[in-house]
């Protein structure tokens, strides 16, 4: 299958709403309850594609997929370290657009200055699981009933990956 990486845009908000909306509704993978208005899903793209990268594949002018990276906490610290997201239309699940997608997100931000990306992963998810330890994601550690959606109490499990190698004194 051939597609197109490109930057997000506002514009692509209801396009990437609808992609991502099943991910509130009909599982736990989002622990958001409620889709968002199309109002605030674009305020809150645009609050990340202003410091952040964020891309979607295309496959014949349609949306695929989506990757961002966002804030890791607020401490300024924590600059060099950023939270990624993908998530993928179902109909293009298990076709390698993830990958495709987090690779290119992770060389701007290696380019970027950002040393280590960090992905929370709501279990059970083994496809996720898979997806983010085949792209060197290593376990660090796993919230326990940190929430309740659908019924039940759900953990996260936290991953990171070293985008680049630490320097004594970082050059971003």
């Amino acid at each position: 299958m051939s597609g197109a990486i490109r930057f997000a845009t506002p514009g692509d908000a209801a396009e990437i709403l609808k992609i991502y909306a099943p991910y509130i509704t009909d599982n736990s993978v989002s622990f958001e309850t409620e889709i968002p208005t199309i109002e605030a899903f674009t305020e809150r793209m645009e609050n990340i594609i202003n410091n952040y990268p964020y891309f979607v594949y295309e496959v014949d002018g349609r949306i695929a997929g989506y990757v961002y990276a966002s804030k890791h906490r607020e401490r300024a610290a924590y600059k060099y370290s950023v939270d990624v997201a993908v998530y993928i239309a179902p109909e293009y699940k298990r076709q390698g657009i993830g990958k495709i997608l987090y690779n290119k997100l992770f060389e701007l931000l290696k380019n970027k200055g950002i040393y280590t990306a960090y992905a929370g992963i709501t279990l059970p998810n083994e496809a996720s699981v898979r997806l983010h330890k085949s792209l060197g994601f290593t376990e660090v550690g796993t919230y326990k009933n940190v929430g309740y959606k659908l019924g039940k109490w759900r953990d996260v499990a936290w991953f990171e990956k070293l985008i680049r190698e630490y320097d004594i004194l970082p050059t971003a």
